[in-house]
Parts: structure tokens; sequence; C-alpha cells
């Protein structure tokens, strides 16, 4: 692949992420706006492998502490403030586990892949976004994780799996529909993603080991470089601006983006 190729993907995927804004439904969009043919999954896997390592550096406290208590947690016990991240942790992924087992099984994986598609969930979650953001009290902290939010968030999380909704914005607006602070509902959101980019990386990585070579292994390296700077720079901005600012300039973008794809999706038909 052309060396701005994979810039470009990489620093796509790195930057939407964690923003609230969808990086499938960018993903997606890139081939049908530039003409660039897919990146394939090699190229996936690599990304996601760039993201993953973003997020665990940036909250590497809370992912060494979630470390700490998973081999208390196999035990059955649940009596470290580790078990307990791990254990909410695990809640929390198993919707989307499930959810993307559905989609990859009926074949609906690929059928939702389209612009109109995008753009209703750009529009629809960016407005749900909005709502969460603004109208719900900020009364609970991260420390407040309970088995019952993790399990909500985690269905919530689920629904991400449709094109162009955003992981990480669909599980911070439950976060804020169940009262977490803006910086809390991100930072619940990230620790979310790591298991969930581990289970959908390792699916990925079972289904293009066997076409791997020399020259995929050079383009997949230089993607997971570029992912990883591009997301662990967009994790630090956002998780700052959080302190001052709302999540509303995200809907703005998503709201504007929506109505773009639609009016595009619909006139091109």
């Amino acid at each position: 692949m052309a060396l701005y190729h994979l810039f470009l993907v990489a620093i796509i995927q790195g930057v939407t992420e964690f923003l609230p804004i969808s990086s499938s439904g960018h993903l997606i969009l890139l081939p049908n706006l530039t003409g660039l043919a897919d990146q394939g999954q090699v190229i996936d896997v690599a990304v996601h492998v760039g993201t993953l390592g973003a997020v665990v550096l940036y909250f590497w406290r809370d992912v060494r502490l979630a470390a700490s208590g998973i081999p208390r947690l196999l035990r059955g016990k649940v009596d470290t403030q580790g078990a307990w991240l791990a254990l909410c942790l695990a809640i929390a992924t198993v919707p989307v586990i499930l959810f993307g087992l559905v989609l990859k099984l009926t074949g609906w994986d690929d059928a939702l892949r389209s612009v109109v598609v995008i753009g209703w969930t750009m529009l629809i979650f960016g407005l749900v976004l909005y709502w969460a953001d603004q109208f719900y009290p900020s009364e609970r902290k991260a420390a407040d994780w309970s088995m019952k939010h993790a399990w909500i968030m985690g269905l919530w999380q689920a629904v991400a799996l449709i094109p162009g909704t955003s992981r990480s914005g669909i599980t911070i607006t439950a976060a804020r529909f169940l009262g977490y602070e803006r910086s809390d509902a991100a930072r619940l959101s990230m620790l979310m993603s790591i298991p969930t980019i581990l289970a959908s990386g390792a699916v990925l990585s079972v289904e293009v080991i066997a076409d791997a070579d020399l020259a995929a292994a050079r383009d997949a390296s230089i993607a997971a470089v570029f992912a990883f700077l591009a997301a662990l720079l967009a994790l630090s901005l956002m998780m700052r601006l959080l302190r001052s600012v709302s999540y509303t300039p995200y809907v703005v973008y998503r709201v504007v983006l929506g109505v773009v794809l639609l009016w595009w999706g619909y006139t091109a038909v």
C-alpha cells in the first residue's frame, strides 16, 4: 500500500476511535470519498493494535489495577478494587461479543455498511449524546461503577457495531444517562474499549494470519505506529478539553456530517 494511504487509514482510525464520532463510519466512507481501495483486514488489525496501545498507555494505572485483579477474579474472589474493575469490564464486554457473533453469522455486518445507515446513526446518536450530556446530572464518579451499570453500558456498546454509531460515543452517552461526570464517563468508555478491541482484533487476526506476508507485515507496522500516535494525541486532547468543554462540538460535527451523508445517500440513488 502507498504510504499516504496507510497514513490516512491510521490517522482516521487513531483519531476517531476514541472521539465520539465513529471510527468505523469514517473508515467505510474513506474509499467512497477518495476512490481508494479498501485497506483490507491486515491493516484493520494493525490500526486496532495501535489504538489499543494508546489507550493502555494513557490509562496505564487503571489497566494495571484491572490486570492485578484478574488472578483473584479467576479464583472466584472479588475482594479488591482491581478484581472489581476487571469483573465490571468483563461484564460490559459480553453484549458486544454476543451481538458481534450474531451480525457475523447472519451477514448483517456487511449489509449495514452503507452511507445512508451511517448518515442516520451519525445524526440520531449525535442528538442522543447531546440530550444525555445536557439534561442529565453529573453526580457519579468512575469509582461508583457497578455491575448493573457495566451491563447497561455494555448493552449500549453493542449498538456501536452498527456503523456510524461510535463505540466511544454510545458508551459515553450511556454513562451520562446514568449520571457519571463527563471526564469519568469518557474514562469508563475508554477502559471498556480495551477488552472490546482485544476481542475484535483477535477475530480479525485469525482471519488474516494465513494471508500475511513480509510486505503486509511492513505496511501493518507502519499503520500501527501512525494509529498509536494519532490515538494518543486525540485521547490527550479530549480528556483535557472535557475539563472545561462539553460534548457539544462533537455533536455538531455528527449532526452536520449526518445530514450531508443522508443528502448524498438519497440523492445518489
